[in-house]
């Protein structure tokens, strides 16, 4: 029986003077947030979405641990590398352990291209907790094991290019963990900063008016009206170039929060201006609660479930906004590294054209925002449990 069909009942039996009991009594005496998390769990797409990103986070948490080598580390002789395979069979079968052949450069003798092909005489064994390039995990814990890798018969650490190489001969797939922090993590970083300027700008603009609100949303207007892109570009050309890569994160960082939190202005305005007459609001201040008190501890409160529904929805964009910042080089710059940093490579559609591998951090850009909106639209719906 669904959460929704059980409180029919339950008010069926209360309006008939009836006992409640079982499945009923459940329902009745469930929290707003058990009722929250019973409707989100029939939004499939929103589970496989917030799956997924949880995958997401974790490899960026520990992006030094899962990825196979140094993101800087490069090889001049292994330049556009394209990916490579891992066989579970030889010659003799399915073999286990799996392995991967050695990379093997040739020169194609019409074009004088430099191509790369697989070297039988040469296997190196994949395993994990293997020993790699040494790393200092969170800048606190020097050590040199790796969640995966590989190693010769010798004990030779042999090349492991799961998604190829760049220009420079570095790891594709360790470069796109070590994105992963950067920019998912400004998304929620610039996520909590708007939400903290939108709920006491839009807080405070609903429940006081007069002139605060008038002034407040006049400046909403404007920052609304003029075009984000245009306007991140030139907010981000302030930022100085001889910034260190933690300032400019930073930077950049606040750049897309002083945009973003107009929205979340809005939606608090709405919400406090039907509010502010409620009976509890009243109630707090016969009470003798002040001003700030009421909107912080009573007012906000009553609508958290839809504040964190908005939150789901505006991290995508922060992410956006990020990518498309430093993908056109007025955003993060390198040595920092970014999902849209490592786009910038993909600039030169003849670049495209010889290494698609290249376009890798894009297909990520794009599963991160429609699981984070798949997973918006499931908090929304599951922020009212008593809907129909």
């Amino acid at each position: 029986m669904s959460p929704e069909t059980q409180n029919t009942a339950v008010s069926q039996a209360l309006e008939m003077g009836g006992p409640v009991t079982g499945e009923e009594e459940k329902i009745y005496v469930a929290s707003q947030w058990q009722l929250m998390w019973w409707r989100f769990r029939k939004h499939k797409m929103a589970m496989v979405g917030g799956a997924i990103l949880i995958i997401y986070y974790t490899l960026a948490i520990f992006c030094e641990f899962v990825a196979p080598h140094d993101p800087l580390k490069f090889d001049p002789k292994l330049v556009f590398v394209p990916p490579q395979k891992i066989h579970f069979r030889d010659e003799k079968g399915f073999r286990w352990p799996p392995f991967i052949y050695g990379i093997k450069q040739q020169i194609d003798p019409v074009s004088y291209r430099r191509t790369y092909v697989p070297d039988p005489e040469k296997r190196f064994t994949v395993t994990f907790f293997a020993r790699g390039d040494p790393y200092k995990l969170w800048g606190l814990f020097q050590t040199n094991v790796h969640l995966i890798g590989t190693v010769s018969v010798d004990g030779k650490i042999g090349p492991l290019y799961l998604l190829g190489t760049d220009r420079m001969g570095r790891d594709m797939l360790s470069r796109l963990f070590y994105g992963a922090r950067i920019s998912l993590s400004i998304g929620l970083v610039g996520v909590f900063v708007s939400l903290i300027l939108g709920i006491l700008m839009g807080g405070f603009s609903g429940y006081y008016g007069g002139v605060f609100d008038t002034i407040s949303q006049r400046l909403i207007e404007f920052l609304r009206s003029v075009p984000h892109l245009p306007l991140w570009m030139a907010l981000s050309a302030a930022v100085p170039p001889f910034w260190s890569p933690v300032k400019v994160y930073f930077g950049i960082t606040v750049v897309l929060s002083l945009i973003g939190w107009t929205g979340m202005a809005r939606v608090v305005r709405g919400r406090f201006l039907a509010l502010r007459e409620e009976d509890f609001v009243m109630a707090a201040r016969l009470a003798g609660s002040g001003e700030f008190r009421i909107v912080v501890r009573h007012m906000v409160p009553s609508f958290l479930s839809h504040i964190i529904a908005s939150i789901t929805i505006a991290i995508p964009n922060m992410i956006l906004g990020e990518t498309a910042l430093s993908f056109i080089g007025v955003g993060l710059r390198p040595p920092v590294i970014s999902w849209g940093v490592m786009l910038q490579e993909a600039q030169s559609l003849a670049t495209v054209a010889l290494a698609p591998w290249l376009l890798v951090p894009g297909l990520a850009v794009v599963v991160a925002v429609l699981c984070f909106n798949f997973l918006g639209d499931g908090v929304r719906d599951a922020a009212d449990p008593y809907a129909r």
